[in-house]
């Protein structure tokens, strides 16, 4: 028999007990896929791979409606580690693309709007790799609407990424001056050095873009930041082919570190 202090616990563990159910329930379906693939030891042709897509997008859309019960950020992080096996699997990629990522973000970001290093990804994956800027800016607006300058810690990095695919990949100089000064405005509320350098560099490139739309100052600023957060060898050679055919510089220095000059006229 169940004493009366045992009976609440009991209720409340039900509920958690449920969600990590359905969390493993619903994880459980790519599972015969994936022992599918490891018994075969070969790459999956095409049509396998884009059934692989079509089920992940049914799980996705799945994990947006399955209840919690207040575990929404460990939903959040299983879901990014998906998206990072996904977004890893190069070869798969070079097969079916990268259209799957926004709908990744769209599960972790709806879960945890707070996750920072999340919207990272989006901008990087959604933006660069699946040609998705228009996703990745509504994804961000989404999130932003959520949340302060101190809450994540260091969130003008969102208003930065924001900027930056309105910049380069939407051509939108308006929307991407306006979220420049929101991530200068943000990072002036802190006293550390990086946060202050953000702060700088931010004001000056909406500046850039308040007298000159089309600034070449302003996008080599921009390509910068893609350069620095580059998430591999392509990006970066992106990256800095794009910097000195707006007329900047990249630099390294002895000690290895990579310094940009910007155009000598804009």
């Amino acid at each position: 028999m169940l004493t009366q202090s045992s009976q609440p616990l009991r209720q409340s563990l039900i509920p958690s007990l449920i969600a990590i159910l359905c969390i493993i329930a619903i994880g459980g379906l790519q599972i015969p896929q994936l022992n599918q693939l490891q018994g075969r030891g070969k790459t999956p042709s095409p049509t396998e791979l884009q059934r692989q897509i079509e089920a992940e997008k049914v799980r996705l859309n799945l994990l947006q409606k399955v209840p919690t019960f207040g575990f929404d950020n460990l939903l959040a992080d299983w879901v990014f580690l998906n998206f990072l096996q996904y977004f890893g699997d190069d070869e798969a990629r070079d097969v079916t693309g990268y259209q799957l990522s926004p709908e990744y973000f769209e599960v972790i970001l709806a879960r945890d709007p707070r996750f920072l290093e999340a919207y990272f990804f989006l901008s990087g994956s959604t933006s660069l790799y699946a040609g998705m800027p228009d996703r990745s800016v509504e994804l961000m607006e989404e999130g932003l609407q959520q949340l302060s300058p101190q809450v994540p810690p260091k969130s003008y990095y969102i208003w930065r990424y924001k900027a930056i695919d309105e910049l380069l990949f939407l051509g939108d100089a308006q929307a991407a001056r306006q979220s420049f000064e929101k991530a200068a405005e943000w990072a002036s509320t802190y006293q550390d050095e990086e946060s202050q350098y953000v702060a700088s560099i931010s004001r000056q490139t909406a500046q850039f873009l308040a007298r000159n739309p089309l600034s070449k100052s302003a996008q080599v600023s921009a390509w910068s930041m893609v350069l620095q957060n580059a998430l591999d060898d392509g990006t970066r050679q992106r990256a800095i082919n794009q910097i000195e055919a707006l007329g900047g510089k990249v630099v390294t220095t002895p000690e290895g570190a990579v310094k940009i000059q910007l155009p000598s006229s804009d």
